[in-house]
């Protein structure tokens, strides 16, 4: 909000019934609303008249609001004696609303709305089961892409029902403008066993990564090797198969397209559908084309959307269990990330919601 607004404001009282009123108020609680509405009256902005009475301009703003609507009434409800009192369901809905306006909040500035907009309080160790009542999460927010589209959940509710349809006779992979020259099996795919589905992606867990918390008597120091891989670590997790974690230079196609065939050779006589994001070696159509080859369906997610790949969630719990780990090589460190891999993409859990919200129509269809 701008210092300089001033806005329209209702003259519900003379400055006289003004001045009479600030005569007689003895709460100064209502003293300040009323110097607030006077130093509107006198040509004041909403930040400045707030500021005067030790406001800050959303507040003022909020006071403007409240007196344009019903005056005195308004901005100043009933500030009796005695302890303060609780919300009603009025005020919940009210408080829930400037809730959403102002998001995120930390629990200071709730505090704060409460006392200037409601004249309440609660006490520290209650306002956090009082703010779940309401429906609120406290949780770290997550970063959102501009580059997601709002209905990302949607889209790929349609890319995984468009293939598991088997009704269609166009090869999933391939895109109108690819070259015809091919797209055939090779001799010796046989998927006829059901679909086994899963999820790729790359990331970079490291020896020196720090993300576990320990009980120490002495000042908290890990004294480690200096050990460091430059290579990424590129993995699939698979729901109703064998996983497979590998290390390649880097992800080029060639590089993904050995991972695709690895993951080929660990689950035989199968359909594979995997979900994985839009780099570059993953979209392009020497991948696309090889994954065919190999009766590997690829479902892309939403660009933007790495929330949607439960594997993310195994590279988060990787790399925590991994780092109070000590390792004395790079081999050593690859070996560790192998065995921990293994054994997390052995549980569903990653992948609880996303089988529920995407996969349970097709069940019947996994092998």
């Amino acid at each position: 909000m701008g210092g300089d607004r001033r806005g329209e404001l209702v003259r519900h009282l003379s400055e006289e019934e003004l001045d009479r009123l600030l005569d007689e108020a003895d709460d100064p609680k209502v003293t300040k609303r009323l110097t607030f509405v006077k130093r509107l009256y006198k040509g004041a902005t909403y930040e400045e008249a707030a500021d005067d009475v030790g406001k800050s301009a959303s507040t003022g703003s909020r006071w403007a609001r409240r007196w344009n609507d019903g005056g005195l009434g308004q901005l100043t409800p009933n500030f009796g004696g005695g302890r303060p009192p609780k919300l009603g369901d009025e005020d919940q809905e009210r408080l829930l609303e400037l809730l959403r306006e102002g998001q995120p909040w930390k629990a200071q500035e709730v505090h704060q709305l409460l006392d200037e907009e409601f004249e309440v309080e609660y006490h520290p160790d209650y306002l956090g089961r009082f703010l779940r009542n309401l429906g609120l999460s406290y949780a770290k927010p997550r970063p959102k892409r501009p580059s997601r589209p709002e209905n990302a959940d949607k889209i790929l509710e349609e890319r995984v029902a468009d293939a598991f349809d088997e009704g269609t006779e166009t090869v999933h992979n391939k895109r109108p403008d690819d070259e015809d020259e091919g797209w055939v099996l090779d001799d010796d795919i046989c998927t006829d066993g059901g679909t086994v589905v899963g999820f790729c992606d790359a990331s970079h867990p490291q020896p020196y990564d720090n993300s576990h918390r320990l009980w120490y008597v002495d000042d908290p120091t890990l004294e480690r090797p200096l050990v460091k891989l430059d290579e990424p670590a590129v993995g699939c997790y698979t729901l109703n198969g064998e996983s497979v974690l590998t290390f390649p230079e880097d992800q080029s196609k060639e590089n993904i397209c050995a991972l695709l065939e690895e993951v080929r050779e660990q689950n035989p006589g199968t359909r594979i559908l995997l979900v994985l994001d839009n780099f570059s070696s993953h979209i392009c159509e020497h991948t696309r084309k090889r994954a065919h080859q190999l009766g590997i369906d690829l479902v892309f997610l939403p660009v933007g959307s790495p929330h949607l790949n439960p594997i993310e969630q195994v590279w988060k719990v990787l790399k925590r269990n991994a780092s109070p780990i000590v390792v004395a090589s790079e081999s050593a460190f690859r070996t560790l990330a192998r065995r921990l891999f293994n054994t997390l993409t052995d549980r569903l859990g990653f992948a609880k919601s996303w089988i529920d919200q995407f996969l349970s129509p097709y069940l019947q269809k996994l092998s």
